[in-house]
């Protein structure tokens, strides 16, 4: 005979594991930070021994003793189970969500496009936005999957390849004269726009190595500095000067003919590309195994 209660149990505690505080499990619960505790020490009394390591460090810390950790991945497997059942209860009318995270700039200027035909074909499934610079605890259920782009070193996560990436040279249409796309002479004589955003790892190219390598004279001023890829992009728009961007969060604006690309036979290799991210732990819902598998044939189409 099942017990209800042996559910509330495993539910507190597997929530309570993946935040490291019964803080967070009572904020994503719905519930206060000592009924978590209490339904975690249920659990404990139940099985016969304790299964978090308790530990103060500013507020209290839980850690997995070993019997807890190999056991974890089977209770987050079933809960996950007893979702999808029931979701098929609910029946094929209902509408599953899929939380997507990317940042600002990406979401802009790349994936608003292809979340709209992916709704425009998959009706019975609903994509909430979180639209944030910072990385998503995709590991910890805050998002359901995630599109990065970096050196794909990131822990706790299963990564799958979208594409590589390569900064170019970009400007307003307004801003070139014709015929001089390609001439080092009237580069060096621009307003030259820099992304000072961190690209840790990803050899993104400074404007002297890009001067050199077209074989441009040395820039006349320091040019305009800027610590957003987003603001960077809409100074470009707005004709304020050249920018080095990432082609990916370009591309369509050069297709549609709001931006130029400069030197369009120079590109810069980056050692950093786009992948999508999904808890490692933890075996995706049926509704966002679909948008996974969609979105990777899109962005091969898009290649071919």
């Amino acid at each position: 005979m099942r017990s209800l209660n042996r559910l509330k149990w495993l539910h507190a505690f597997e929530a309570t594991a993946r935040h490291g505080s019964f803080t967070g499990a009572a904020q994503e619960l719905g519930v206060t930070p000592a009924a978590v505790g209490q339904l975690v020490r249920s659990l404990e009394d139940w099985v016969g021994h304790p299964l978090l390591h308790r530990t103060r460090s500013g507020k209290e810390r839980l850690t997995l003793v070993d019997e807890a950790e190999e056991a974890l991945q089977d209770i987050t497997q079933g809960l996950d189970k007893l979702e999808t059942g029931l979701n098929k209860l609910r029946g094929r009318r209902s509408r599953s969500v899929v939380v997507v995270t990317a940042s600002q700039v990406l979401m802009m200027n790349w994936l608003m496009d292809r979340l709209n035909r992916f709704s425009e074909t998959h009706e019975n499934i609903n994509l909430r936005l979180n639209v944030t610079e910072k990385l998503m605890d995709v590991s910890h259920g805050e998002a359901d999957i995630g599109i990065r782009c970096g050196q794909g070193d990131w822990p706790g996560v299963h990564k799958t390849w979208l594409m590589d990436e390569e900064a170019v040279l970009v400007c307003s249409p307004r801003l070139v004269p014709p015929g001089k796309m390609a001439c080092r002479e009237w580069l060096a004589t621009q307003k030259l726009i820099h992304d000072d955003t961190p690209h840790p790892g990803a050899d993104f190219p400074s404007w002297d190595a890009v001067l050199m390598a077209v074989g441009a004279p040395e820039a006349l001023d320091s040019g305009l500095h800027i610590n957003s890829t987003s603001a960077v992009i809409l100074s470009a728009l707005s004709g304020r000067g050249v920018a080095i961007v990432r082609y990916a969060l370009v591309k369509q604006l050069i297709e549609t003919g709001q931006l130029v690309q400069l030197h369009p036979d120079r590109r810069w290799p980056l050692k950093w590309s786009y992948y999508l991210v999904t808890p490692q732990q933890k075996v995706m819902r049926d509704e966002v195994n679909i948008f996974h598998d969609w979105l990777l044939q899109d962005v091969v189409s898009d290649r071919s």
